[in-house]
């Protein structure tokens, strides 16, 4: 009787959870985690800065090139002009037009500058892996969500069939308590409160069916999924790598942690910054080259000795050198500030590794509590569930009261709840470790 009984639950359960799930394609997160690499916005945010920093070093080079600049302009101009001379002469010549050109081509070259053009190439190039270490430190924070997000659902479904087995029994329990109270086994009140218990869960299960759908909703935002209405399902199982130890997570963290990196390559863009700093306490010597042309046109002379068309052209070049004397003290106040900066981004590092080694310890005390949670929770479940079988048996004989039957489901529900959590958590606290070590991509 008890196996029949427990067969028809399972059937019971089955039939619960494949409801409002047919024409559902699977989504498996191995396609939500490729779905959010192309789609997610965090992502393509940081993707887009670290390509606006590969441009800038793209073109890092041409900082040693010599800037050339040209210039061309045209005018006119009409003149009217009235002269009386001593000898009692006038001279009236109103009227003239005039067309000027001008055109110059100006080069400048740095030669030398402290060496800051060499410097400035450096940091910019810092700057463009910085930004491929966020595009990085990005994908593994979002990976991370996605595979939690996903999951969540997962428990999700779980909690849902736990459910629907607390409403199997409850549902026996109403049949039960409704023929002894039909042949006056029992009094009404039992099979009133049964009736309640069942549609209390009732409730419950369908609750939890608009959690998963948040749920989802939760993680089509990572996915940039906007479209309501793309319906999938996921799998309800949650695999679990329990082999995990501190040793192996600890190894070579200090060169795979991306935040750890990204410290790290701040430091060293703020050491190149103090090298640029230094080069404004150098002379700046250039070479200068132009050539210049200039041509103008008069529709009539002035006098006899004012030409009618005049043009000139020619090129000169030389070497200039800049000295800083006095600006203020501003190249002191730079150079100061890109040794605190220094200083500044050696105590973020710092704080940063105490910050991930904080994070790592918890994450694995987490995943070695759980760990041994599950087989616990495991063992509850497994008893708590023969214990209510047994307890609806007895009820069913008549060795029993409702309250009992009662008792016995509660305690399934509690310890089916803590297992869940517990599987959940465990698989939280594994992702965790492996973000922390840089792996969880590989």
């Amino acid at each position: 009787m008890l196996i029949m009984k427990l067969k028809q639950i399972f059937i019971f359960i089955l039939l619960l959870a494949a409801g409002g799930a047919q024409a559902q394609q699977v989504l498996t997160l191995e396609q939500a985690i490729d779905l959010g690499l192309k789609n997610n916005y965090d992502i393509r945010m940081a993707r887009n800065d670290a390509e606006v920093a590969a441009n800038d070093n793209a073109y890092a080079n041409f900082a040693f090139a010599p800037r050339i600049n040209g210039t061309a302009a045209k005018t006119w101009t009409r003149t009217a002009t009235k002269q009386e001379f001593g000898n009692g002469s006038k001279r009236d010549t109103s009227g003239i037009k005039n067309q000027q050109w001008q055109a110059a081509v100006n080069l400048n070259w740095t030669l030398f500058d402290g060496l800051k053009m060499f410097a400035t190439r450096q940091r910019i190039q810092a700057i463009e892996i910085l930004g491929e270490l966020s595009v990085r430190n990005q994908v593994e924070n979002t990976v991370a969500n996605i595979i939690n997000s996903y999951y969540n659902i997962a428990q999700q479904k779980q909690q849902l069939r736990a459910l629907a087995e607390q409403m199997s029994i409850s549902d026996e329990r109403v049949k039960l308590s409704d023929a002894k109270f039909q042949t006056g086994l029992a009094p009404k009140t039992d099979w009133l409160q049964a009736k309640v218990d069942y549609n209390a869960q009732r409730a419950n299960w369908l609750r939890q069916q608009t959690v998963i759908e948040q749920s989802k909703a939760s993680l089509n935002q990572l996915l940039a999924i906007a479209d309501e209405s793309v319906n999938y399902d996921v799998h309800d199982t949650i695999p679990l790598n329990l082999q995990m130890s501190y040793g192996q997570i600890l190894e070579n963290i200090q060169q795979t942690n991306p935040q750890l990196q990204i410290s790290r390559q701040n430091l060293e863009i703020s050491r190149i910054t103090l090298k640029e700093r230094k080069g404004d306490f150098f002379p700046v010597l250039s070479f200068n080259s132009a050539y210049n042309f200039n041509q103008s046109r008069a529709s009539a002379a002035i006098n006899q000795f004012s030409p009618i068309f005049n043009q000139n052209r020619g090129m000169n070049y030389g070497f200039s050198a800049t000295v800083p004397i006095f600006n203020g003290l501003n190249s002191h106040r730079a150079y100061k500030a890109a040794k605190l900066d220094i200083e500044y981004q050696q105590i973020a590092l710092d704080n940063q590794a105490s910050l991930v080694n904080l994070q790592l310890r918890n994450a694995f005390r987490d995943y070695e509590y759980y760990k041994m949670a599950l087989e616990l929770e495991q063992e509850s479940v497994d008893l708590a569930r023969e214990n209510t079988m047994v307890a609806l048996e007895r009820f069913r004989q008549g060795v029993s009261t409702t309250l009992e039957v009662k008792e016995a489901q509660q305690s399934l529900e509690l310890a089916a709840y803590r297992l869940i959590q517990a599987r959940y958590n465990t698989k939280v606290a594994e992702t965790e470790l492996m973000r922390l070590k840089g792996s969880i991509l590989k």
